[in-house]
């Protein structure tokens, strides 16, 4: 049971935690929620092809993944972390209330048509356009500010008198963090799009509107038993200072011998001298005129100059990860093609029963049910069982786990093209491949063997990235852990815009059919997913030569939550 210090302090403690969970919950459930279904709405209201529309949501993607690593710099560095959630739930209230009004008014958006209809010439104009892409900014730029801080603000809330009790609080606030971000998005992908779809989109939209409403409310209305840390230097500040400083320095000469140069490093680190890899860098510590160089506290003179032997060897740990961090982008490019696969849904036949039929969006869902399943079996099932048949404690390597991750998403895409050629075959057969949104007989459960083994591939390679990172990178750096993913994911959404467009436009320039078709029947959308999967299965060689290029990994499997906790804990002990 949870007792003083947390519950009797005049701010911050458990009470505080209800609203930063309440907070963030809230706001992923609206902006899923609005998000999940919105290659329909740009379809259906504005007259968008499907690649049109897809390149939209995934640059829209990119932003909202990108946007938080932003945020996170100003608020450590410049404003502070409750300034910056609370301008994000601003901004994204502002976003989603704008969005939606252009369900309200109809000179938002262009006169309703047949979806994909060859009949309709309405397209949206240029002040639509940039009325729509500044709510879909503004919504970016508030997840950004929100999710950025969300939980190392929820961390700041708790007392740190008791270093155990405070580990204790700070793994369960960790657990249900996850748990409701999770559920909440679930919950947009199910409920909030069968309301789309059954009461339209002046209701679908203003739910959000609502749900943003809350969390906003809940935010602000804790603020006065918030802990509010001040801001402070940023580890992206760090990195630039071993930048500039090695530039600085380009043309000293190092010896072959570590003795014959004296390094700049902190008092009582265990690190006097860095590592003979990229070796350039390590000019940025050198130690040219003690006098000049250094302040009568053994501080440096100028940190743009001089730097410290842990600053350098951060910036390499993180150098050396970047390869196998490179090979996660194109699991994520699978990931983020709900876009199409909402389309596919949407002309295969959805019914349960012959009164209920589940919405089109709601199948992504499938992708989370799978990988929390598949999470849980290898937790609690399959590494048990394994451990008792060998009679030992066993344990998939990090490496290994993130590889099995890379083949099984390249083989998910395969199956997906098997599917997408047997359903496009029906529509042919049936006679309705001139009818883009004609529904087939064929049953939408057929894509959940491709959800399977997609989320199979989560639960593999997404937990094994995160894992690694942490495993890997030093204590001090848990906070460049926890944003590599979702640079990661934005850096994906970002390839998969790139693909589309160029698959697009070379098909359409050979005078065929373009294979991301906006009528899905006359498309090649297999093709499509064949190509995916042929990068992913290149993909995989490429993990191959980076895994072994990285050597062994220098982490065992435990420990994972303890180097976040102490990485927390110590944080306003770190330099960098």
């Amino acid at each position: 049971m949870i007792t003083e210090p947390l519950l009797s302090s005049p701010k911050g403690g458990i009470r505080a935690l209800f609203f930063i969970i309440a907070n963030e919950a809230l706001e992923r459930l609206a902006s899923f929620g609005l998000s999940t279904n919105m290659i329909l709405y740009l379809t259906r209201e504005y007259g968008m092809d499907a690649a049109s529309g897809a390149q939209i949501l995934f640059l829209y993607s990119a932003a909202g993944n990108f946007m938080p690593i932003i945020g996170a710099f100003l608020a450590d560095t410049y404003v502070g972390r409750y300034p910056m959630i609370g301008f994000g739930c601003i901004a994204s209230l502002l976003g989603m209330v704008l969005l939606w009004l252009t369900t309200i008014i109809p000179g938002a958006r262009v006169p309703s048509c047949p979806q994909f209809s060859s009949g309709c010439n309405n397209d949206a104009t240029t002040p639509q356009l940039l009325f729509l892409y500044f709510c879909l900014g503004l919504m970016s730029i508030g997840a950004g500010g929100i999710r950025s801080c969300s939980l190392a603000f929820g961390a700041d809330q708790l007392s740190k008198r008791d270093s155990l009790k405070h580990a204790g609080i700070l793994e369960s606030f960790f657990s249900w963090y996850y748990v409701t971000s999770s559920a909440s998005v679930f919950i947009s992908m199910t409920c909030i799009v069968y309301i789309q779809d059954t009461m339209g989109w002046k209701v679908g939209f203003g739910v959000p509107v609502v749900l943003m409403i809350l969390s906003t409310l809940s935010f602000f209305l804790a603020s006065p038993i918030y802990v509010k840390p001040k801001a402070k230097a940023s580890w992206l500040i760090g990195f630039a200072r071993v930048l500039v400083a090695s530039f600085r320095k380009r043309r000293i000469e190092l010896s072959s011998l570590d003795t014959d140069e004296l390094y700049h490093h902190r008092k009582g680190s265990a690190l006097v001298v860095p590592s003979e890899r990229i070796r350039f860098l390590n000019k940025a510590c050198v130690i040219k005129n003690p006098e000049e160089d250094l302040m009568p506290d053994g501080r440096a003179s100028d940190p743009w100059s001089l730097c410290t032997v842990d600053q350098v060897e951060e910036l390499k740990a993180l150098i050396k990860v970047i390869p196998i961090w490179s090979t996660g982008m194109l699991v994520s490019v699978n990931v983020c093609q709900n876009s199409f696969l909402l389309l596919q849904a949407s002309t295969m036949n959805r019914h349960i029963t012959s009164k209920f039929e589940i919405p089109a969006g709601s199948f992504y869902a499938f992708l989370l049910l799978s990988a929390t399943m598949w999470i849980a079996l290898y937790d609690r099932v399959i590494i048990p069982l394994a451990s008792k048949i060998t009679g030992k404690p066993t344990r998939v390597g990090l490496k290994q786990k993130i590889g099995i991750g890379v083949l099984v998403s390249a083989a998910s895409m395969a199956v997906l093209a098997i599917i997408e050629r047997v359903r496009r075959e029906i529509a042919i057969r049936e006679g309705i491949s001139d009818i883009p949104d004609a529904v087939t007989h064929m049953s939408a459960m057929w894509l959940l063997p491709f959800y399977f083994l997609l989320g199979f591939s989560e639960a593999m390679n997404g937990v094994g990235l995160n894992e690694f990172f942490y495993t890997e990178l030093p204590k001090s750096m848990s906070s460049v852990a926890s944003n590599l993913f979702s640079i990661g994911l934005s850096a994906a959404s970002l390839v998969a815009s790139f693909i589309v467009s160029n698959v697009h436009g070379f098909i359409s320039e050979a005078n065929q059919e373009s294979w991301v078709s906006s009528n899905i029947n006359k498309g090649h959308y297999d093709y499509y997913y064949w190509l995916l999967s042929s990068l992913g299965f290149a993909n995989f060689i490429y993990y191959l030569a980076c895994s072994k290029a990285y050597g062994p990994c220098k982490g065992g499997q435990s420990g994972i939550t303890g180097d976040v906790r102490e990485g927390l804990i110590d944080d306003d002990d770190d330099v960098v």
